[in-house]
């Protein structure tokens, strides 16, 4: 069941390894309604005190760091904290050994949507359906909406832009005067 586990906004979004691109999205907004700086590590890494020693910039010693810096390296570790209280076991033991957010963020990202060369695959792949997008037989104009709107959004999270208006247009080509496929 993909909703089994509801919505809350005390509970990450659980993910079991199936459609990352929606997981993505709700985990990103989840993790923004905490505290938009906990995403900021996610996407940028750890933040990290520093110190300059003899013109070189080193890390600073845990010791001296102060209440300010305490706290940004903190947001590292929630970010982690929901990151894994939102995964099942398998997904778990995948980012288990990954030392910052970030990591575990990239380590998903790669695993569910892949490399550069198969993401470009994948829009390429997308694109031709969406060019030849048709509403089938005795398919229903909500089941058109679902397959089109699946489609779109997936090749938008792949960075694919569209103009509402080609979006409208592209619909309304697919039916002929009566609704029908033509």
């Amino acid at each position: 069941m993909l909703f089994a586990e509801g919505s809350s906004i005390n509970r990450p979004p659980m993910f079991n390894g199936m459609n990352y691109a929606f997981r993505k999205i709700r985990m990103k907004i989840f993790i923004e309604s905490i505290d938009s700086f906990i995403w900021e590590v996610v996407v940028h890494g750890p933040y990290v005190p520093m110190q300059v020693v003899k013109d070189e910039e080193v890390a600073k010693p845990r010791s001296e760091w102060s209440e300010s810096e305490k706290k940004k390296t903190q947001y590292d570790l929630v970010a982690k904290n929901i990151i894994t209280s939102s995964l099942t076991m398998d997904e778990f033991f995948r980012i288990s050994q990954c030392s910052s957010a970030k990591e575990m963020w990239v380590v998903l990202e790669v695993t569910h949507k892949g490399t550069k060369d198969i993401k470009r695959s994948r829009k390429h792949s997308l694109i031709q359906e969406y060019e030849l997008f048709r509403m089938q037989p005795e398919e229903s104009i909500v089941d058109v909406q679902k397959r089109f709107t699946y489609i779109v959004n997936h090749l938008t999270g792949l960075g694919k832009e569209f103009d509402k208006e080609e979006l409208n247009i592209k619909v309304l080509k697919c039916l002929d005067k009566a609704g029908n496929p033509r």
